[in-house]
């Protein structure tokens, strides 16, 4: 019995795996409020996308999801934070804010499910995003959730999380990743 590669699973589930042009390309921002329904519709096929690959594979350290990798180049994202915490809705968000402070944790995407990669980040990331009202609103996110929502945010900015990698890493099979029992981890303040 062939098992089906992590990729090939992402990839009948919908999700657009690397190479594709639209993961490489910016998404076009909304005009809230006047397209609020084509943001909601939107929003509801990242959830529909979320709920799809959350019933093949679990994400103990959350997940999230933006517009390009279900084939939408518009500018939003989902992220489901681990445990019982709300997702969180991404409507043109932007990183306003940094801190200085950062790490370098294993990251996966769902485009390129095969590998894992260690990414540096900031633990600390100022966010300002759009409400479908129309109103600007800003969110302050750490550690982990300032991971997640990085790494949604530079794919609605056409960047994938190699191209923040150091150049002397390279990535590493899941399998590999597996085994080494990696969780993020995070010292407390």
């Amino acid at each position: 019995m062939t098992s089906v590669r992590p990729s090939q699973q992402m990839r009948d589930l919908d999700v657009v795996q690397e190479g594709a042009a639209i993961l490489t390309t910016p998404a076009r921002p909304f005009d809230l409020p006047t397209e609020q329904d084509e943001a909601e519709r939107i929003v509801d096929e990242l959830f529909a996308a979320l709920n799809r690959i959350s019933q093949v594979h679990p994400f103990a350290k959350g997940m999230g999801i933006a517009a390009p990798q279900i084939g939408i180049g518009r500018a939003a994202a989902v992220v489901q934070p681990p445990g019982d915490a709300p997702a969180i809705i991404l409507l043109n968000p932007r990183i306003t804010a940094h801190a200085e402070a950062s790490d370098e944790q294993y990251e996966g995407c769902l485009s390129f499910f095969d590998v894992r990669g260690f990414v540096p980040r900031p633990l600390e990331i100022t966010v300002e995003s759009t409400a479908l009202t129309g109103e600007r609103v800003t969110t302050v996110y750490e550690h982990g959730l300032a991971r997640l929502i990085h790494h949604e945010i530079d794919h609605l900015d056409g960047l994938l999380y190699t191209s923040r990698m150091r150049v002397e890493e390279a990535l590493i099979p899941v399998e590999q990743y597996r085994q080494s029992g990696q969780a993020w981890s995070y010292e407390s303040a």
